[in-house]
Formats: structure tokens, C-alpha cells, sequence
């Protein structure tokens, strides 16, 4: 083809790409709205359709869906009505009564770690980090906090537990200012029912933290004198310590290796429930928060779960749900709830009935026969 035969056809032999027209879909509304509207909107099939599309139409019309016939299926009465049906839309099936709801929950307890610390070598206090992280979790706790609601508020005997306990309870009043309700929120009181473990040292129990400086003391009398053996106390200690400079876990070498000189992790949750207890006892109905210490969580929680959940993060929170009557209780933790029952403590075995002489702790030694003293 030469230039002159497509300078003669020229653009005339090209397809055209400009649209005046409307487009499909257009095109098939508008030929919907001549015939009267949708289906659906057409009087002569407003008893016609699906069921779905039928109680559509009521809702477009107004119409009360309690007054309209029971569905059937297979043409047999099913016996409910949509608005029985109704409560199974919400992501937990929604009791219809309160018996059916079961034992209502009487106390709410939240045992929260304490924030970010300065260090674990002293007993120092929290970081401007970890006052954020108390004050947050206190502003969090206030968005359930009811109208009148009262909250009592207590700790463990340590720096970082007690500031982390006021930083909780200053983001609570700032958050309850915040939505505008009123409740009474105590000071912060501390207990020992919620201490951390405790190890024996030469000067008496001490939390492991403020064993620290004493076992360095000793550490480098024996490394420097390097005579004689170290004490069973000063040894656990440094296993203790070595654990976590070496970038191991040492509360889990404390929740598995049994060590004479440590407090049992059994007797820190049996102490917990005492302590839950005891506070429940002195202001019932009240919210409990517990500002404590990651060993003594952990090791709360794997015995309502029955597992090892991990050790908490800075202020994250085990929640116990305290029923009414003696009914037990819920525990949640990571996205896990257990129905645990509440101990009696009364019932509980006492380990050393029978038993006399050195085979007790010393607290518990009264008389001594002539071979113990000796």
C-alpha cells in the first residue's frame, strides 16, 4: 500500500474509540426503571422471593418482623421466632435469663506486673517508660469502670510495684474525669500476701532483687579468699543470677528446679489466693488491682491453666473473676480463660504434720530434742 492509498482512506478506515452511549450496566438500570423498578419492588411479586429477600422487604416497608409468621422448614414449625433468633448474632450467645447466665461474678481482680525497671541489680524504682506503661494500664482499666464503682488498690513491698500501683491509679482518675463518671478509688495500700518469691540469705527473706548486693558481696569475698565452700544459698543464688547473664530464663529455671533456699512457687499462689481473699473479706464487691512481680504471676496463672503461659510483659494483666457463693472463679490470661474453684486454705495439707526436729523450717521449730540443738 502506498502513501497515497492511505492518505485517500485515511482515518475513515480506523475503528472508533469515542462513546455517547451509556455504559452496560446503565443501560440495564434504565431498562429496569421502564419496567417498574427491581423485582423485588414490583407489587405483583412482593410475596414472592427467598426468605431472606422477603424479610428485606419488610424492613424496606416498616413492617414489624415479631408480627410475621414463624419460618418453617420442609413445612414443619421450627417453634422459634426472629426475634429469639436474634441473640445469636453477637460473637457469645447471649443467656435469656439470669439463671441461665449461672453464678454472677462478685469481685474483678487485676494482677498486673509492674513496668519497665531501672535494673534488676538494686531495688530501684520504674523508668519514665515504665510510669507511661502504669499510668496507660490505669487509663485502660477506667473504660470499665461503672457509675459509684470502688476500687482498692494494693502492692507488693517494692519500689517498682508501689510506683507502678500510683501510676495506675493517677490513669484511672484521669480516665474517669475523661468519660465523665465518678468512683472511689483507694490509696495504694501494700501486702505481703502479694510479695515476690523470696530467697533465705544470712540477713533474712529477701526478694531475690534485694538478695543482689549481698550475694555480690559474698560472691568476691570467696573469688578473692578462694577458700572453703560457698553456702547453699549463695549457690542457687548464682545459679539464679547466671541463668539470665547467660540469656536464659531464670523464672523458669526457678519454676522447675527445686532449690532449698527459694520459696516454692507453690507457696506463691497459695499466698496470692490468700491475699485475693483476704481483700475480697475486708471491702467486698469491690474491683481489686494488684501491682506484683512476673515470677509470681506466671507461676499463678499455669496453675489455673495448667501450663506454662509465658512470662508477662510490663503491666500486662491476669484477671480473676470472682463468682458469688462458693462457685469458683474464671481466670484469663493471653486469650485463654479457665474456670479454676477458689482454695480453701483451710483444707489445704500442711507438709509438715508429723514431722519434728531439723526436719521443719526453723520458724516452725518449737522444742527441740538435745540432738538438734547439738
Amino acid at each position: 500500500m502506498t502513501a497515497s492509498d492511505i492518505k485517500e482512506t485515511g482515518p475513515a478506515s480506523l475503528p472508533r474509540t469515542e462513546r455517547n452511549d451509556a455504559p452496560a450496566y446503565l443501560q440495564r438500570y434504565l431498562a429496569r426503571e421502564n419496567r417498574g423498578g427491581k423485582p423485588h419492588e414490583v407489587e405483583e411479586r412482593e410475596g414472592e422471593g427467598p426468605l431472606y429477600l422477603r424479610r428485606f422487604r419488610d424492613r424496606r416497608s416498616g413492617a414489624n418482623p415479631l408480627e410475621a409468621p414463624v419460618p418453617e422448614w420442609e413445612g414443619q414449625d421450627l417453634g422459634v421466632t426472629q426475634a429469639r433468633a436474634r441473640i445469636t448474632k453477637t460473637k457469645e450467645i447471649v443467656p435469656e435469663s439470669a439463671e441461665a447466665a449461672g453464678p454472677r461474678t462478685v469481685t474483678q481482680v487485676h494482677i498486673i506486673r509492674h513496668g519497665e525497671t531501672q535494673g534488676y541489680s538494686t531495688e530501684s524504682g520504674l523508668t519514665p517508660l515504665g510510669s507511661w506503661q502504669g499510668h496507660r494500664r490505669g487509663f485502660d482499666i477506667s473504660k470499665g469502670i461503672r457509675e459509684g464503682e470502688r476500687v482498692r488498690i494494693v502492692c507488693a513491698d517494692t519500689n517498682r510495684a508501689r510506683q507502678t500501683a500510683e501510676q495506675i491509679r493517677k490513669g484511672l482518675l484521669d480516665g474517669l474525669t475523661m468519660w465523665g463518671r465518678t468512683a472511689e478509688i483507694s490509696e495504694v495500700d501494700g501486702m505481703a500476701e502479694f510479695r515476690n518469691f523470696q530467697v533465705w540469705t544470712p540477713e533474712g527473706l529477701r526478694d531475690v532483687t534485694q538478695a543482689f548486693r549481698l550475694y555480690q558481696k559474698e560472691m568476691e569475698k570467696y573469688e578473692r579468699v578462694a577458700l572453703g565452700d560457698r553456702p547453699l544459698w549463695l549457690v542457687e543464688v548464682d545459679r539464679f543470677w547466671r541463668t539470665q547473664q547467660g540469656g536464659g530464663d531464670p523464672i523458669t529455671y526457678w519454676t522447675q528446679i527445686p532449690m532449698l533456699c527459694f520459696e516454692p512457687p507453690s507457696a506463691t499462689v497459695r499466698r496470692f489466693w490468700a491475699g485475693i481473699q483476704r481483700v475480697k473479706a475486708e471491702t467486698p464487691g469491690d474491683r481489686i488491682i494488684v501491682a506484683t512481680h512476673s515470677g509470681p504471676i506466671r507461676v499463678f496463672a499455669m496453675a489455673a491453666h495448667g501450663y506454662d503461659p509465658g512470662e508477662p510483659y510490663n503491666t500486662e494483666e491476669v484477671i480473676v473473676k470472682l463468682l458469688e457463693g462458693d462457685n469458683g472463679a474464671f481466670l484469663a490470661y493471653r486469650n485463654r480463660v479457665s474456670e479454676v474453684q477458689v482454695p480453701h486454705l483451710e483444707e489445704m495439707p500442711d507438709w509438715w504434720e508429723g514431722l519434728s526436729g531439723r526436719a521443719l523450717p526453723t520458724s516452725l521449730r518449737t522444742d527441740l530434742d538435745e540432738g538438734a540443738r547439738a
